[in-house]
């Protein structure tokens, strides 16, 4: 099987005061071995919840309504919490949003790497000590740095330091959901080098997300584009951004900032409330190229060839 990854309609949803939110309504995708598969959007499309969701992590009142999350030929949504806890870290990690404010502020950076890898495997706290110093330098960082603890890192440094904890055990998939956001572009440039270099080293497949469609072009091999919820477009990363086949698409590689730009094109109006979503295509009030079918019926994922897969009723229309 060539996919470590299966993701089959899956939906996650929140109970509100006044009803159901419906902020994952039924993705479908997967994650090739020793891939980086991107999912880019905007903010409020679901990208987080679609990941918490694959890790089974959603807390109340978000629950998962439904779908299959196939993991190394394992449904992961049919398993007790014990046997799941036996497949994270060793198989399966995280890297959360925000994971540089994840770690201990009392506790030195070897502590924290030891523990996740005692707590996760066999190998004992002292052996787990000596492969601390080979797992900071494979993401770029000084064997000194096991020595301090987290205020005395700098943020890219403390991004480095969960990546290193996460890819300790050296699983079959990585999920990093925003690794580089609120960093500077040099260090944002680092941490993408270093996440590639794993890749390359370790044959570990990586399920990237960020909002930045420029970070994707620069990291991804395969990219699909999230909005409302939903999934809108996914192919490889060069065709994606060649040959945009959904207008949603098209419109987030047109914001791109460049400097060959006289100006940046934003996207009109707002996204919409998972509360309410449009009638038809989700994307269709703010969509210039809509047309009737697209306010009534709600285009499915389908796929047109070419590794390329796209819901949108104008394929082909597009200028």
């Amino acid at each position: 099987m060539n996919n470590v990854l299966e993701v089959e309609n899956l939906k996650v949803y929140y109970k509100g005061v006044t009803g159901e939110y419906r902020a994952v309504d039924g993705v479908t995708f997967e994650v090739r071995k020793k891939e980086v598969f991107g999912i880019a959007g905007e903010s409020g499309c679901g990208k987080s919840t679609l990941v918490e969701g694959v890790l089974r992590i959603i807390k109340p009142p978000g629950y998962i309504a439904g779908g299959k999350v196939t993991f190394d030929g394992i449904d992961l949504l049919k398993l007790k919490d014990e046997e799941l806890r036996k497949i994270r870290w060793k198989k399966l990690s995280y890297v959360p949003q925000g994971s540089m404010n994840s770690l201990n502020p009392i506790l030195k950076v070897k502590d924290q790497i030891v523990d996740a890898i005692s707590t996760n495997s066999d190998i004992s706290k002292k052996e787990a000590e000596k492969q601390v110093p080979t797992l900071l330098e494979a993401v770029g960082l000084a064997k000194d740095v096991s020595e301090m603890y987290p205020h005395e890192l700098s943020g890219g440094m403390k991004q480095r330091v969960i990546i290193a904890a996460a890819t300790a055990l050296k699983p079959d998939l990585v999920v990093a959901d925003e690794p580089v956001t609120a960093l500077d572009l040099v260090v944002q440039r680092g941490i993408l080098q270093t996440i590639a270099e794993l890749r390359d080293k370790n044959d570990v497949a990586i399920l990237f997300v960020a909002h930045d469609m420029a970070v994707h072009a620069e990291l991804v091999d395969r990219l699909a584009i999230m909005y409302a919820g939903l999934i809108m477009e996914i192919g490889p990363v060069i065709d994606v951004f060649k040959d945009p086949l959904n207008p949603y698409t098209k419109l987030l590689i047109d914001a791109i900032p460049s400097i060959t730009k006289k100006s940046i094109k934003g996207i009109p109006g707002i996204s919409p409330s998972l509360f309410n979503w449009p009638e038809g295509c989700r994307f269709n009030p703010r969509c210039p190229f809509a047309k009737d079918i697209c306010k009534t019926e709600l285009p499915r994922l389908r796929n047109v060839g070419k590794d390329r897969f796209v819901a949108c009723h104008l394929v082909g229309e597009l200028k």
